[in-house]
Order: structure tokens, then C-alpha cells, then sequence
């Protein structure tokens, strides 16, 4: 089976995007039924309440980009880091695939590739501030991170309201 249904109904493929299969309704439902870290936080964290803080980090200009830097997860999943590592060392073209997605979502959404570093250096803050707030403290960090975020995340959304804050903050950088 080489398509995939989304929670609008629509019969996709992955490997053959297309702009019209693109759904802004579809993205949210599935960032915000994706669990970051792969489940293995303290508390359910969805990858799309993770994009509403990277957007919230970011300069007005960039917050579109911010918010739909993990799209691409809709349509693939979120695989943890070291599995995507560990298949473009084997040549297995994982990230070819997630950057062929996320060059249609771009298009769709009217964003200019490449995603600015800006945007990936925020993120790497958001992934050092949640490690520290959301994971146990690993005994040997193998990969140094940039210094978290001096205040704590507050309040974490659950899957629905994760769901509405990112569509919501989709129609305001998009109206």
C-alpha cells in the first residue's frame, strides 16, 4: 500500500505529493495526535503544540515558517532523530523523502526554501528547554544542546486544544 488516508478523508501519497492533497486541517490533527520524543516523555506533548512555541519564538516574518517547520511529520511521522540519522549513514534516503514533502507544503503555503536557520536554531532551544522540562536527565548526554529557555513550559495542551491553538494561529499568519 503505497497511500496513506488522512483525517479529512483525503487518499494520498506520500512519495507523490501534490499541493492539492495538502491540507492545513489535516497537518494540525496529525501534529497534535503525535507525541514528541517518541512517547517517552513524562506527560503526552504534541508535535504541534512544540511548532506553536517554535512560531511563538520567532520574528513575525518567520512565525509561518516556525509553525509548519514539522509538517512534513503529518505525512510521514515523527521519527526520532537517531533513526533519521542512522539511514542517511546507511544511504537510505529518509530526509530526501521529508524534504520532497516539505517542498510541496512550502509551495502550498507560499513559504521560500530553504527553511531559514533561524527557524532551526529555535527549535534546537525548544528541544533543549522540553528535554529539561518534559524527559528524566539523561545520564551521558551524547549531543550537547544550546541552553534552554530561562522560564519553564507552563501548561502543556492537551491533543484537541493543541489542535485549535494551531489552526487558530494558522488563520492569523495566513489572513
Amino acid at each position: 500500500m503505497s497511500w496513506i488516508q488522512t483525517y479529512s478523508g483525503k487518499l494520498i501519497y506520500p512519495l507523490k505529493l501534490t499541493d492539492d492533497q495538502v491540507d492545513i486541517v489535516d497537518i494540525a490533527h496529525a501534529l497534535a495526535n503525535l507525541c514528541r520524543f517518541n512517547g517517552h516523555c513524562r506527560k503526552f506533548y504534541s508535535v504541534a503544540e512544540h511548532c506553536l512555541r517554535v512560531c511563538a519564538l520567532l520574528p513575525d516574518d518567520l512565525q509561518l515558517w516556525g509553525l509548519l517547520h514539522d509538517a512534513a511529520e503529518a505525512y510521514t511521522g515523527d521519527i526520532i532523530d537517531p533513526i533519521k540519522r542512522r539511514l542517511e549513514l546507511d544511504k537510505l534516503p529518509y530526509f530526501v523523502y521529508e524534504d520532497e514533502i516539505m517542498v510541496v507544503i512550502a509551495r502550498r503555503f507560499g513559504l521560500v526554501l530553504p527553511c531559514p536557520l533561524v527557524v532551526n536554531h529555535v527549535d534546537k532551544i525548544l528541544l533543549a528547554t522540553e528535554t529539561r522540562d518534559l524527559m528524566k536527565r539523561p545520564s551521558n548526554p551524547s549531543e550537547s544542546l544550546p541552553a534552554p529557555l530561562v522560564d519553564k513550559l507552563c501548561e502543556i495542551l492537551s491533543s484537541e486544544l493543541a489542535e485549535q491553538a494551531f489552526l487558530k494561529r494558522f488563520e492569523e499568519l495566513t489572513s
